[in-house]
């Protein structure tokens, strides 16, 4: 009787401690909802006393207040700009064309003051003490942003068109690998822009400055705009009109006779005067090249009027 009744306390805990265990796994997967690579939605603050999202703060950023640890580094207590990378080295190697999937990037030039539309996501905790694309440890309570060719630290001020809230960001990581998506904020400026809650909305992204530094022309409405928090994390300064990681060149054809080479690179040379065409002699062929183009957009136009095989590189 007494081990029948053993047994049967030992099937019982084993019992409580599955189902708690399935309970836990349920809630887990719920938290760990997202809808991109990078984007996360209905991340909710749950309030145990009404039972409710109250949305105030993310469920992510209460956990890591609760349960940090080594690897968290107290990256919220840090200063949030300490750690930029702007050496000359680290912009060459983040601004060279990249692959994911079967999709090729090709990091382009960008002028003070160019504005981009599109669709924002953010991410946050599963990234949060994490490196990024340029070697920096990710801060989600930094306003910072991944963006798929924008030079590194340029500095952008996000419009969230559908309710003209607006937050600035500095770039120092490459995402989202998402199609419709333009920029992925961290949970800071997501904040911002009141677009956690939604994962998404419609950005307008205007270029303010490089190198983590607001160009002088834009100083009265940042001081006049913006929080104080955005006041410790950037300043007011000289800022490049534009930055580039290099030309393109196109590759339009190979050839075996030289003639037909040389015939071609004429005819490119007398119809756009702008580039340089040339002929270059490798592997056993020759290749006409065109060469000069400040970006992909515009070396992209050129494949599309004359020829939609050629071969894009990057000088």
């Amino acid at each position: 009787m007494g081990l029948a009744l053993e047994r049967v306390c030992f099937l019982g805990v084993v019992f409580l401690i599955s189902a708690c265990a399935v309970k836990k796994e349920g809630v887990k997967n719920l938290s760990y909802k997202h809808e991109g690579l990078r984007a996360y939605e209905n991340a909710k603050d749950y309030d145990p006393t009404t039972k409710k999202a109250t949305y105030k703060r993310n469920f992510f950023e209460r956990h890591f207040k609760r349960y940090s640890n080594s690897q968290d580094g107290n990256t919220k207590d840090q200063p949030l700009d300490n750690g930029m990378r702007d050496s000359s080295a680290i912009q060459r190697a983040t601004m060279r064309p990249y692959q994911v999937g079967n999709k090729w990037y090709y990091p382009t030039k960008v002028d003070l003051g160019e504005k981009f539309d599109g669709i924002a996501s953010w991410y946050g905790p599963n990234f949060h003490a994490k490196k990024t694309s340029n070697g920096e440890i990710y801060n989600m309570y930094a306003h910072t942003a991944a963006h798929k060719t924008l030079p590194m630290n340029t500095v952008v001020k996000v419009i969230n068109v559908e309710n003209n809230l607006s937050t600035i960001v500095r770039i120092n990581d490459r995402g989202p690998f998402v199609s419709d998506r333009i920029i992925d904020l961290s949970n800071a400026a997501a904040r911002d822009i009141d677009m956690v809650k939604k994962g998404t909305a419609s950005v307008r992204l205007i270029v303010l400055g490089f190198g983590g530094v607001i160009s002088n022309q834009y100083e009265q409405s940042f001081n006049a705009n913006s929080s104080k928090i955005l006041h410790k994390e950037f300043k007011v300064g000289e800022s490049e009109k534009s930055v580039s990681g290099g030309k393109f060149s196109l590759q339009m054809g190979a050839f075996r006779n030289q003639i037909g080479a040389q015939t071609l690179a004429d005819k490119l040379q007398a119809e756009n005067p702008n580039y340089s065409v040339k002929v270059a002699f490798k592997d056993d062929l020759y290749k006409v090249l065109v060469q000069g183009f400040q970006g992909e957009e515009e070396a992209r136009d050129f494949m599309k009027k004359y020829n939609q095989n050629a071969v894009l590189t990057r000088e």
